[in-house]
């Protein structure tokens, strides 16, 4: 099926109307160049409100580990943004956003990927992205998935959520910025060069 198509099948989806707090508006920005997929949880709020992924402080912390610009991530047809989930799930009232709905990543993961047919890697942003595409080979939680990142090269490469409520985490873990970080941004600009 061609990616168009699925497209626009992805936008029409209502398969969670009624469930979600707000009408659904599916947030996906892909096109048939994408060599570079970032694959999240689920758009937020304020992207929600914008349709655009990543326009939140995430994206800002998201662009600076890449090393690019919003002018550059939004830009070039070769970087894509596709969450486990296309539609903002809702505010958990205990904090932060509900988790993604399974349904969503069943319903249209294998066809997207399938028209994609020009990937190279992967973003793994978070827990939920990273069980979904790596299964039995993702580590007991986050941080140790995210640690062994070199076993998931070249198609996939773990990362911790940009979200500042993870700022104690990079604390924590200074080796992320100090080694994945600028394997991230070689493995952009390699992917915009080529």
């Amino acid at each position: 099926m061609s990616l168009p198509t699925v497209l626009a099948d992805i936008a029409a989806c209502r398969a969670c109307a009624g469930e979600l707090p707000h009408t659904p508006r599916p947030v996906v920005m892909v096109t048939p160049r994408t060599k570079l997929l970032i694959v999240g949880q689920a758009p937020g709020r304020r992207v929600h409100e914008s349709g655009m992924p990543f326009t939140d402080p995430s994206g800002e912390r998201l662009r600076s580990w890449m090393g690019i610009d919003a002018d550059t991530f939004y830009g070039r047809p070769e970087i894509g943004v596709a969450a486990m989930a296309f539609c903002f799930p809702g505010t958990n009232p205990k904090g932060g956003d509900y988790p993604p709905p399974p349904r969503c990543a069943q319903l249209w993961r294998p066809r997207l990927m399938e028209a994609l047919p020009a990937m190279e890697l992967t973003l793994l942003v978070g827990g939920y992205a990273q069980a979904w595409a790596l299964g039995d080979r993702a580590r007991e939680n986050m941080t140790r998935t995210v640690r062994a990142w070199r076993d998931y090269l070249p198609h996939y490469l773990p990362m911790p959520h940009p979200s500042w409520r993870n700022t104690g985490w990079l604390k924590r873990n200074p080796w992320f910025e100090d080694e994945v970080t600028p394997y991230l941004r070689q493995r952009v600009q390699a992917i915009l060069e080529s």
